[in-house]
């Protein structure tokens, strides 16, 4: 949707140009190009976790490390550039949980056991979960209600941890990185579980409405 600027006017080529050009900066700024980035790693993920190679899992946790650094760099220099953009809001939550889930899934297949699975449908569901919430309460206009809080900060952060390690998972020294990993993920669970009671309870007055907090909505 392009933006129409006080004095501009209809049928002016250069006009359009300008207003073109400034909508394309929007969208490919810094910040928003390092979350494409990030979705684009996730094919390569894929193939890296799959090489038969016995450095497979180095290069694996390399990527997925690059990964979660430009998902905390994306943000920073938003913010620092005065960049932050509808387009980029919408796009980085999408690029932390598609990575998260194939980095879940592929580890569970490597490793399916009831130990591994638990954790990993709890995170994968409750992403699903909030993300409806969130999407629910944005159509009513009350996505503030369910901002990024800080449990779920300190939960992303220990997420990425467990990942790292459970992907590197060869010991260092006489410390097993994979069981150290394995602990993080059930605590990243246990606050992922935390972070939707908090954004469940602050949605609860209007999921208790009987509308569902629309006004005049006739749909079925």
């Amino acid at each position: 949707m392009q933006h129409i600027r006080p004095g501009w006017r209809a049928g002016g080529p250069e006009s359009g140009e300008i207003a073109q050009t400034q909508q394309d900066n929007m969208y490919l700024n810094i910040p928003n190009v390092l979350t494409l980035a990030r979705i684009a790693l996730i094919p390569i993920f894929v193939v890296v976790f799959y090489l038969p190679v016995p450095w497979a899992n180095v290069a694996s946790t390399v990527v997925f490390g690059i990964a979660a650094v430009t998902d905390w760099l994306d943000g920073y220099l938003a913010r620092r550039l005065k960049q932050m953009s509808v387009f980029g809001a919408f796009l980085d939550p999408v690029a932390d949980k598609l990575m998260v889930a194939v980095v879940l899934v592929l580890l569970v297949e490597k490793h399916p056991t009831m130990l591994f699975t638990v954790p990993a449908a709890v995170i994968v569901g409750r992403e699903i979960a909030v993300s409806a919430l969130r999407e629910w309460m944005a159509e009513l206009g009350k996505r503030a209600h369910v901002a990024v809080s800080m449990v779920g900060k300190v939960k992303t952060t220990v997420q990425m941890i467990a990942l790292v390690l459970l992907l590197y998972r060869e010991p260092v020294g006489a410390v097993s990185v994979e069981r150290v990993g394995m602990v993080l993920l059930y605590v990243a669970a246990a606050l992922t579980l935390w972070s939707a009671f908090v954004y469940m309870r602050a949605a609860w007055p209007l999921l208790m409405v009987p509308d569902g907090g629309r006004k005049g909505d006739g749909g079925g």
